[in-house]
């Protein structure tokens, strides 16, 4: 017979672990699943200074914390423990298959995260961190740079709002786009090109281009991009590279369980992160709408827990607007 849990939790990122420790600190017999290990995106991370009460963490360090707290308060974190499959039942229990193992649980949290999409260049694994020079996250790192010149790589939405963040802190950032125009809303395009065409600007724009090699010794030194137009390419000084070319979440083994977007992430509604199956909540960067940071990841993950008891004490919550649900001095 399959293990019987209160809440299985899918992924031992921030999100994953943040719902660890609520759901395990208010008894629930809680169970989370990672295929690697404990961390997600902030292992990769080798100074975290915006994460509120704490000046200054090594990624690493900090998924040790979140951890050891959910352990703390008994929740079970199995490792190399890789979800491949999910089944709602007749009695309203939820299977989770890893492996040739089922798990049984009243209600699942997913949060199985998102990776950066990635150029495939030379050189970017090789700096890729924010100490060696390349990035994924202005708002995470622009501080890092304050005074240097660095690149930033996109066309879309959050390039240009990252673009025009780095802008605050670096001396220079010339933003690279394979394209002659870009993919952003006009609005955000209109703020950009404001900024571009003010005298002593310090944003720069190079159309048509793409990076072909990123390079350096202990840290990034250059960019070599190439003029799609003419095919010339130029070895480009920079201290840094911002790379904004789209999340990939991990959602693939969802597919033909639960409703996703086009890019693959699942859909929910953002109050309480409640998915159109009952009992099965999203949370963090796999959801869709995701702010992509480590705090609104560790919230998501924290809503999740708290709503299960609202799960459990009324199946039909989970049908109820948000709105008629808020009560005054919280849950």
């Amino acid at each position: 017979m399959a293990d019987l849990y209160d809440c299985i939790i899918v992924g031992a990122g921030p999100a994953g672990l943040g719902a660890a420790l609520y759901s395990a600190r208010d008894n629930f017999k809680t169970l989370v699943l990672e295929k690697f290990f404990p961390g997600g995106q902030i292992i990769n991370t080798d100074k975290v200074e915006n994460y509120p009460g704490i000046d200054s963490i090594d990624g690493p360090g900090l998924a040790e914390r979140l951890k050891a707290q959910a352990l703390k308060f008994n929740a079970e974190i199995l490792m190399g423990k890789e979800v491949t499959a999910l089944k709602k039942l007749d009695d309203g229990k939820i299977e989770v298959t890893s492996g040739d193992h089922k798990y049984l649980a009243r209600i699942v949290i997913l949060a199985p995260g998102s990776g950066y999409r990635k150029l495939g260049v030379p050189g970017e694994d090789e700096f890729r961190n924010a100490g060696a020079g390349v990035s994924y996250c202005g708002t995470c790192d622009a501080p890092f740079f304050r005074g240097k010149e660095v690149v930033s790589i996109g066309g879309g939405n959050t390039a240009i709002e990252e673009t025009l963040h780095l802008a605050k802190f670096v001396d220079k950032v010339t933003l690279i786009h394979r394209r002659d125009q870009f993919r952003a809303t006009r609005i955000l395009v209109d703020e950009l090109m404001e900024k571009v065409n003010q005298p002593n600007s310090n944003i720069i724009v190079k159309y048509s281009s793409v990076a072909t090699r990123i390079e350096g010794a202990d840290k990034v030194q250059s960019i070599t991009l190439k003029d799609l137009k003419t095919e010339n390419q130029e070895d480009y000084p920079c201290d840094g590279v911002f790379i904004f070319v789209g999340m990939i979440p991990n959602t693939k083994f969802l597919k033909n369980f639960i409703e996703l977007t086009d890019a693959g992430f699942i859909k929910c509604e953002s109050t309480y992160m409640r998915t159109a199956i009952p009992g099965v909540f999203a949370a963090g960067d796999c959801r869709v709408g995701a702010a992509m940071q480590l705090v609104t990841a560790i919230n998501d993950g924290v809503i999740a827990a708290m709503m299960q008891k609202q799960y459990f004490r009324d199946p039909n919550w989970w049908n109820a607007p948000a709105t008629d649900i808020l009560q005054p001095g919280g849950w």
